[in-house]
């Protein structure tokens, strides 16, 4: 996409020379953006635009330990996208959990502008509805507590989500994003510290923001910055501070952080606490189970066509009949190459796809004009067309058992047994799922499993959490796994009849 620089020296130069600090020993002072801020934030959101000029970033995500100055950016972008994003009849809402915390923003927005001359001619502070007018544009900006979503009739081109991790709901969150289609270039702009609850809005955002970070999602409206201390860096370590701390040595004060870690050392009830808003770690958090270097590194080439003849065996997982269903064919290895083949296949009902997308922010658009995903007419799977690709599949293919999960297919497990296919019902309990659950991690890390990156089953695997027994047996887990996982789960069951080659099973195998 083309970068923009007047409108990057646009966005740097109102924070520089029309902000000025209000806070602390910088009070006064021009705001001027530190190196992070400015080439890291601020250049590239306001400077990266699409062909016919307008904004490419359409939300934005930023996650980071907290006393980095986040209220300060916060009010900074409220008063250009009021002010000088040259939007008439701009309405900007500043969100927040509570009506205390979202004054916080408005509270710096409001002495920022009182604080600047050129803002003081402008604009209008009205302190009692927490809301600052610019008359000339016709445009305000005020801020909205969690207990008025309710409200609707929004028309807005900017949004700033405060400390999202502490939103309980997500519904002042959608009401507000969904204000924006009538906006020619809006911005929604969230910024947090971590959090814990991984069924939050919060939560949905930091791994879609991950995945776009990572390239297992492609966005180009999605800006995402996250700064974080790893997992598994020893948070003690005041030399790995500085990777969720950017401000570090310049406005963020490091003897606070030392007093605070050292409570967390002598008390361990605060460890967590330290851990998640210190160095911005997802605390009590599900691990995926499988790391995504590794599952590209083996993605390989699979050539449907090279396989014609070839025997294989089929997953079906089906879910519910509005969700998404998938079908994955494994190949065992022939002679001495000992790689198994891949090959997924999904659906998903056409009605519901693109209110999914909007609302899940997961491309199934895309993925269906790639032809990586089918859409069948109405709001439920049509599981006919997936009856038809089975049987289209067995004339390329020798499919020696279709493994599934009993539940919700009893009809279309009936129907393919009539059409001549070897049905075998699979369980989705440990006992069934641990043995060939290992097997894909190990096939994984040995590189031995062909996939050829297919981007649905990348972003499922990607998904995959798995609960392990007290006896250490694993099975994946849908409740906690972040997005669908019914890809992984397919390919999980396939793995097992190939690597079994229909040996002793823990499953029924139904005769035809």
């Amino acid at each position: 996409m083309p970068f923009d620089e007047a409108k990057a020296d646009r966005a740097q130069n109102f924070f520089e020379r029309v902000l000025v600090h209000t806070d602390g020993r910088w009070a006064g002072k021009p705001f001027i953006l530190t190196d992070w801020q400015r080439d890291e934030i601020i250049r590239p959101l306001f400077g990266t635009v699409n062909e016919d000029g307008t904004r490419q970033y359409r939300t934005a995500y930023l996650e980071v330990g907290r006393k980095n100055g986040k209220s300060e950016l916060a009010s900074g972008i409220v008063l250009y996208l009021l002010c000088a994003d040259g939007e008439q009849g701009a309405q900007v809402y500043g969100a927040a959990v509570d009506r205390e915390q979202a004054t916080l923003v408005y509270r710096v927005a409001s002495r920022m502008v009182m604080a600047s001359p050129i803002l003081r001619n402008i604009c209008e502070v009205i302190r009692s509805t927490k809301t600052i007018n610019v008359k000339s544009t016709n445009s305000f900006y005020r801020a909205i507590p969690g207990d008025s979503a309710g409200a609707h009739g929004y028309n807005a081109n900017g949004i700033v989500g405060d400390e999202i991790h502490a939103w309980a709901n997500r519904e002042l969150w959608d009401v507000l994003t969904t204000s924006t289609g009538a906006r020619e270039q809006p911005l929604v702009f969230a910024i947090t510290t971590a959090g814990f609850d991984r069924k939050s809005i919060c939560w949905e955002l930091h791994e879609y923001a991950r995945k776009v970070l990572e390239g297992n999602l492609e966005d180009p409206t999605f800006f995402a910055w996250i700064r974080s201390v790893p997992e598994e860096a020893d948070w003690t370590d005041e030399k790995v501070w500085h990777m969720a701390n950017p401000a570090l040595g310049d406005f963020r004060d490091i003897d606070e952080m030392r007093t605070m870690a050292r409570r967390a050392k002598e008390t361990p009830a605060l460890e967590n606490t330290f851990r998640r808003l210190y160095l911005s770690q997802w605390t009590q958090s599900e691990t995926r189970y499988i790391p995504m270097e590794k599952w590209a590194a083996t993605a390989g080439e699979v050539d449907a066509e090279s396989l014609r003849g070839r025997e294989c065996y089929a997953g079906l997982d089906l879910a519910t009949t509005t969700d998404v269903a998938a079908l994955v064919l494994v190949f065992p290895p022939e002679g001495e190459s000992d790689i198994y083949k891949v090959l997924p296949f999904f659906w998903i009902p056409e009605d519901n796809m693109h209110d999914r997308v909007r609302r899940d922010r997961v491309p199934y658009d895309v993925w269906e004009r790639q032809g990586h995903i089918e859409a069948t007419p109405g709001n439920v799977i049509d599981y006919a067309f997936i009856r038809a690709k089975l049987n289209e599949l067995s004339q390329m293919y020798y499919i020696r058992e279709v493994a599934f999960d009993r539940w919700g297919a009893q009809k279309i497990s009936t129907e393919l047994q009539d059409d001549g296919f070897t049905m075998a019902q699979f369980g989705q309990g440990f006992v069934s799922m641990n043995s060939p659950t290992k097997e894909l991690l190990k096939l994984t890390l040995e590189e031995r499993l062909h996939h050829a990156d297919n981007p649905v089953l990348r972003w499922m695997c990607d998904n995959l959490v798995v609960r392990m027994d007290p006896a250490g047996n694993v099975k994946p887990d849908k409740e906690k796994s972040t997005e669908k996982i019914d890809g992984m789960v397919a390919l999980i069951m396939a793995l097992d009849r190939a690597t079994r080659h229909l040996g002793p099973s823990d499953f029924e195998v139904i005769a035809i």
